[in-house]
């Protein structure tokens, strides 16, 4: 590839568009987002590859299809370490050197014990191995993968939708809609990068909701899955409800308990939980500190009475919780706000 500074350059260059390519999928879950570029030893373009869901083949084996016995030779450039596994597919550490790949660059190395282990095997076998590049930038594909795996629980995002003065539904219980069709299609992208969709017994008799993503084939990426649809709590839901429908898998889990839920996720692989509805059980998962991300939609509009978007045990300004935004914008009218529960209480304004 010519020079040191030249070699790095090139091998960036082919991180971002692997980068890019995993990022194209709404999501891979329970498997996490991958894509991996080859380039020959004069730093030439081979094949760009991604990973785009359980079952498929991953980022690795898919560049290596494409460039076939071009490959020998070759540099890959991978967002994620190469597993060292056998689940539905083989080891990609394997698949690399059978091709006879000559040097490996990732980004982040396989927090999954299940799977780690390829960068060491690679280089038993004689490969050149570097880690670490873009690594911050590739994490960010995974924030939810990978915490779900570091914390043996799913990640939880909490979305609600509310007027100005946070109100989530009217004194009758009624709440469609108080937001715009553009926010709620704006919910189907956040939706479609998660494995499961939750609510309670409350909002499911209330709304009668889909709880599934909807107009996937409008959708602006690839999405041709369902998540799971949880519902929680000991209420009795009829039958004909559209939360049994045929279009995707329903969970039931009789408990409130926000540590019992997740662990029925957990043995069902998921990684990535959405949260939507009710205020009680958003205030059961705020409440025991099991919210990682708040994603609010606030309509320019007031109710002036009725039920609060969080049901929560706050009891004076010292229970007072912040949020670290992270992003905030306009969808439509609505604003979108989105951030982490602060894990400390406000300090008090001199």
């Amino acid at each position: 590839m010519g020079t040191e500074a030249g070699r790095t350059g090139t091998e960036q260059q082919a991180m971002r568009v692997a980068i890019d390519a995993a990022r194209s999928v709404a999501s891979a879950l329970p498997n996490p987002r991958v894509g991996c570029v080859l380039l020959t030893p004069a730093g030439e373009q081979l094949a760009v590859g991604l990973h785009r869901g359980a079952g498929t083949p991953h980022a690795e084996v898919d560049a290596l299809q494409q460039a076939g016995d071009a490959a020998r030779g070759a540099t890959a450039v991978v967002t994620l370490e190469p597993c060292a596994h056998t689940g539905r597919t083989g080891p990609c550490a394997e698949a690399l050197l059978e091709a006879g790949v000559a040097r490996v660059v990732l980004a982040q190395t396989d927090p999954n014990p299940e799977a780690t282990g390829g960068a060491d095997r690679l280089r038993a076998a004689g490969v050149e191995v570097e880690s670490g590049l873009l690594a911050d930038e590739a994490a960010e594909l995974n924030v939810e993968w990978t915490f779900a795996l570091t914390h043996g629980r799913p990640f939880v995002t909490w979305k609600y939708a509310a007027t100005m003065d946070g109100l989530s539904a009217a004194p009758d219980g009624s709440s469609k809609w108080i937001t715009s069709a553009e926010a709620r299609r704006d919910v189907q992208l956040f939706r479609a990068g998660a494995d499961a969709i939750m609510a309670g017994t409350g909002a499911v008799l209330a709304d009668d909701p889909r709880l599934t993503v909807r107009d996937a084939d409008d959708l602006p990426l690839p999405y041709d899955r369902q998540p799971l649809r949880v519902v929680v709590g000991e209420t009795h839901i009829p039958s004909y409800y559209r939360v049994f429908d045929r279009v995707a898998p329903t969970l039931l889990v009789q408990s409130r308990e926000p540590d019992e839920v997740l662990a029925k996720m957990v043995e069902n692989g998921v990684r990535h939980v959405w949260l939507e509805g009710g205020p009680r059980l958003a205030g059961a998962f705020w409440n025991a500190g099991l919210v990682d991300r708040v994603i609010g939609y606030i309509a320019p509009a007031m109710l002036g009475s009725g039920r609060a978007a969080l049901e929560g045990e706050a009891a004076t300004l010292a229970d007072l919780r912040p949020i670290d935004l992270h992003d905030v914008a306009r969808i439509g009218p609505d604003i979108r706000i989105i951030g982490t529960p602060g894990r400390a209480p406000r300090e008090e304004m001199p």
